[in-house]
């Protein structure tokens, strides 16, 4: 009987260890990474549509319209993990109209999120002192990944398993070896 409570046990982690980090009606829903650019080009024919991809935030701050996220663009896979990046994807604003707000505090800069958002239009900014043509979307489902803490090591001397002699005179290691 016990074998049988190990399998299931093991057979609920398994299911469990894949799991989307949005909601499967969201996921089968949206586009996954369309790209800022094709948007920018033609956003007109993208309004109104979700879109499910990743970010870095940059800034949060919360106005009388809800929570305004920036961030940069990352791709995501089909269940919402974010991939790998090494260029920016550009950048793009994300509101979230609710009662309850994103607070900076939290959402903060440098912190990771996947998103599923709706397509509203087109917002000049600025970043520095340069004109951005920033897309905005709506937040339907949001997912903030945990920080990466930052271990400290400690570097100790370990004696080796064998007298310090038994390294320096070895017969059969040739001359060049010392």
């Amino acid at each position: 009987m016990r074998k049988y409570y190990l399998t299931l046990l093991f057979a609920a982690l398994l299911i469990t260890s894949c799991a989307p980090v949005l909601s499967k009606n969201l996921l089968s829903n949206g586009t996954f990474n369309e790209g800022l650019s094709e948007i920018k080009q033609d956003p007109a024919s993208y309004k109104g549509r979700l879109f499910i991809f990743g970010g870095i935030i940059v800034k949060a701050e919360t106005t009388k319209d809800g929570s305004i996220i920036e961030a940069i663009f990352v791709p995501v896979d089909s269940l919402g993990y974010l991939k790998s990046y090494k260029t920016s994807g550009g950048r793009f604003l994300a509101i979230y109209k609710s009662r309850e707000i994103l607070d900076p505090l939290i959402f903060r800069e440098k912190r990771e999120i996947s998103l599923a958002a709706e397509f509203i239009e087109i917002r000049k900014g600025k970043i520095g002192e340069m004109e951005y043509d920033y897309p905005l979307f709506e937040i339907k489902g949001i997912y903030l990944w945990e920080e990466m803490k930052k271990t400290d090591y400690y570097y100790y001397y370990m004696p080796p398993p064998y007298p310090y002699w038994y390294y320096r005179y070895r017969p059969y290691d040739p001359w060049w070896y010392y």
